[in-house]
Order: C-alpha cells, then structure tokens, then sequence
C-alpha cells in the first residue's frame, strides 16, 4: 500500500473545535463544488433500491457534509419519501446538531460522540462515510469493513479523488490557503470566528491548506481497496468499486449483503 499517512488538524484530540467547525464548513463548500452531493444521491438510491433500507446513518459528518442535500435529492429527485438520515461524529458538531435537530421529521445529528470504528449492533442501516475513510488508518479502515459486512449492513464510501504528486506538494498548500480565502464567503453560516480567523489570525486557511494537501497521500486508490479487501470477503456480502467522473473525479465503495 502506498499511501501516506501524515496527520491532519482535524484529527488531533487537542485541536481546538471552534477551528475545527469552521473547517468542516469549507469542506462543505468544497462539496457542493464538486457535485457531491448528486453523485451519492445516485449511489443510494440504487442501494437503497437493492437493500429495502431507507435508514441512513452518516459517519464522520462533521458539519453535515454534502449528505444534507443527498438527503433532500433522495426524496425530491429520486422519490424516496421514507429516507431517513442520522448524522454523526466523534467530534459532534453541537452548533449544526441544534440547528438540524428538529427542524424535520427525517434528519437528526446525534449530540454524543460515535467512533466510526466501534459501532454498537444496535445501529443498522446504510452507513455513509463521504471524504472522510482516509482518516482512517489500514487497521482501522479494515475494522469497519469487516464490522459492516459481519453486521450485513450496507455501507457507501466516497472519496474525493486528489492526485498531487508528492514533489509538489509543498506548491499546493499556499495555493490551498489562497484558495481558502476565496471560498470563506461562501460558507454558511458565516461566522464572526470563521472571519476572524480566516482574514485576520489566518490560523484556518494555514490548517485547512494542510490538510486538503496531506488528504491526497492518504486517499485509498482502487488496488489500496482490493488489498483491504482481500483478507476479509464472504460469499454472502457484495463489495463493489466504483470511479466516478463528472465536476471531480471520485472513488467509491459500495457494500451490500447478497440478497
């Protein structure tokens, strides 16, 4: 396997959440960029046809991801009226949880913290893990494969495909942070601490542009998949690879139990 694990802001326990928040925000906006959004709406409604779940539960959310308008593609495009979407994280975004909780019958963020990699049985349904499987280190990556297919749960990965040759990586992280500059005003909500720490204490494009960089050596490629996958397929679950074209190149992992 030839990815590089280097560390990430957003993982580091001590890493201060307000920061933390404001970065996930531009990860949204990123999304909604890249088509994101549309691409996992078509995933699910096909494994949602294929499996009888309509039962979401998105791990790693952040601050809701693209899986917020997924959601709203599913039951206005794709005509699924009874999807219903958990989204969690082992950071709980508390701010985006208050402003989703309640405000419909169909989405929820769970405020207590869910380790994507010690899932409690009672949760089933599809499990969603959108630009956010690289976090996880081969061990655990395999971890939570093996945990689904052994719970026969459906499961959807989908990950941005970033190549950056690893001689330039240093180019791209100032580039990243101008980026981040420009992309700030498009996050919603727009906070004072987002501006602040953007423009005045540019603490958040010097993060952020780290980790978008640091993100392309971790992305699992498609042989990276068939090695975790290797050591643990059954005959009684499907898993499915998929590379997806469109506003951004995306690698996916679809999984499924035999019917």
């Amino acid at each position: 396997m030839k990815r590089i694990h280097l560390f990430e802001f957003e993982d580091l326990p001590w890493f201060p959440n307000d920061i933390r928040i404001c970065m996930t925000r531009l990860i949204m906006v990123m999304h909604k960029k890249f088509g994101t959004s549309q691409d996992m709406a078509r995933l699910l409604a096909d494994l949602i046809k294929h499996t009888k779940t309509t039962k979401i539960i998105d791990l790693c959310s952040g601050s809701g991801g693209p899986m917020l308008d997924t959601i709203q593609l599913l039951r206005n495009q794709y005509n699924v009226k009874d999807v219903e979407l958990v989204l969690s994280d082992l950071y709980p975004n508390v701010v985006a949880a208050k402003r989703i909780n309640g405000s419909s019958d169909y989405m929820s963020y769970r405020t207590t913290p869910l380790d994507a990699t010690h899932i409690d049985d009672s949760i089933q349904g599809i499990f969603t893990m959108v630009g956010s499987f690289h976090h996880m280190k081969p061990d655990r990556a395999k971890s939570i494969l093996t945990a689904v297919q052994r719970k026969k749960q459906p499961i959807c990965i989908m990950e941005i495909n970033k190549k950056f040759p690893l001689l330039l990586w240093w180019l791209f992280i100032p580039l990243s942070a101008v980026l981040c500059l420009f992309i700030t005003p498009l996050v919603r909500p727009l906070t004072i601490k987002q501006i602040i720490f953007t423009y005045v204490i540019p603490i958040i494009p010097l993060c952020f542009a780290w980790d978008a960089v640091i993100t392309s050596g971790r992305i699992y490629r498609l042989e990276d998949l068939d090695e975790l996958l290797q050591e643990i397929k059954e005959d009684t679950y499907i898993w499915r690879k998929e590379v997806i074209g469109g506003k951004s190149e995306k690698i996916c992992l679809i999984g499924y139990p035999k019917e």
